[in-house]
């Protein structure tokens, strides 16, 4: 499961996503094989910590589960 990262909260894809040009014709991110097709991956701090990726958009997202 995929959630997206704001200050303040916790959103899902369809929440955002819809909107973004780069978004799969089901206005979800391009997941594919483990990776974010429309963004690049950030290096965790911890290895403790989810995966994370940064949107062309410029939100976080988290892969949970």
């Amino acid at each position: 499961m995929l959630a997206i990262l704001t200050d303040n909260q916790i959103l899902l894809p369809c929440q955002v996503c819809q909107s973004c040009l780069l978004a799969d014709a089901s206005g979800q991110p391009r997941w594919r094989d483990g990776q974010l097709r429309c963004g690049q991956a950030i290096s965790k701090i911890a290895e403790e910590q989810p995966e994370q990726f940064q949107c062309v958009m410029g939100f976080r997202i988290v892969k949970i589960g």
